[in-house]
């Protein structure tokens, strides 16, 4: 596909990866729907690990193909180590290499109000995900960086505001506690006379794979699917484009 496309700077949307063959396939199939709402967008899909190609040699290959600006995107849900030093490092690079090339460099996919309407919808899909005294737990991948589990506190309360679910608590795959299973174990000790879990993830693969080994382990009624394509997952995408071209105002990040 060519560079040059009425919509403007090509998009680099560069997600996590997974050496499980269907993160990739659920990573693809959300940029196919974000194609399929802008058809005169040049989008194009990178990976910070394990999957061809990484973020540098996909902008590298536009710049090749003589383009004069891009915008990076970090299909993350949060804001942690990959956005705030991997692929700023991996611009800069870029930048040195290809000084014609302008790089704008978009916010992560999350927070966003959208993605609480994508779990939702995920929830609505979910045999046994509601009931009468339903509690939730909200599991995310987890990370070393406290501002971004925060973000996954702050969406789980978001959550319980919203109903109809009694509780609703945090929960993390890797790198912070609680994990998946101890947190549906919580509740239900609590007294919770049905737990469910909802997966905060974009893509299938090893922590999705955690999630539910542990809610199953823990007696949960039903698990959630990852967001993967859901269509407000492609809006938000979109969202993102625009705002870092400046054709949008950034939201305060209350309002996220």
């Amino acid at each position: 596909m060519s560079a040059e496309n009425t919509a403007g700077a090509p998009l680099v949307a560069v997600a996590h990866g997974s050496a499980d063959a269907r993160s990739a396939r659920a990573v693809e199939a959300l940029f196919e729907r974000v194609r399929a709402l802008r058809p005169d967008l040049d989008v194009r899909v990178a990976y910070l690990d394990h999957v061809a190609p990484e973020a540098e040699e996909a902008l590298r290959g536009l710049a090749a193909e003589g383009a004069g600006e891009a915008v990076v995107l970090p299909a993350l849900l949060t804001a942690a180590y990959h956005s705030k030093v991997d692929l700023p490092a991996a611009l800069d690079r870029v930048r040195e290499a290809c000084p014609w090339l302008r790089v704008h460099y978009g916010a992560t996919l999350g927070p966003h109000p959208l993605l609480l309407e994508a779990l939702e919808r995920r929830l609505a899909q979910t045999p046994g995900a509601h009931g009468e005294g339903t509690s939730l737990v909200l599991a995310s991948a987890g990370s070393s960086h406290a501002d971004a589990n925060a973000v996954i506190a702050d969406t789980a309360a978001e959550l319980e505001r919203r109903g109809p679910w009694e509780r609703v608590v945090p929960a993390f795959a890797s790198a912070a506690s609680p994990t998946p299973g101890e947190a549906v174990a919580g509740l239900y000790a609590q007294g919770a006379p049905r737990v469910a879990v909802a997966d905060y993830l974009l893509a299938p693969g090893y922590f999705a794979d955690r999630v539910a080994e542990q809610a199953a382990a823990e007696g949960a009624v039903a698990v959630a699917p990852v967001l993967g394509d859901a269509p407000e997952v492609a809006d938000v995408v979109l969202r993102r484009y625009d705002e870092a071209l400046g054709r949008v105002p950034v939201p305060d990040a209350a309002a996220r």
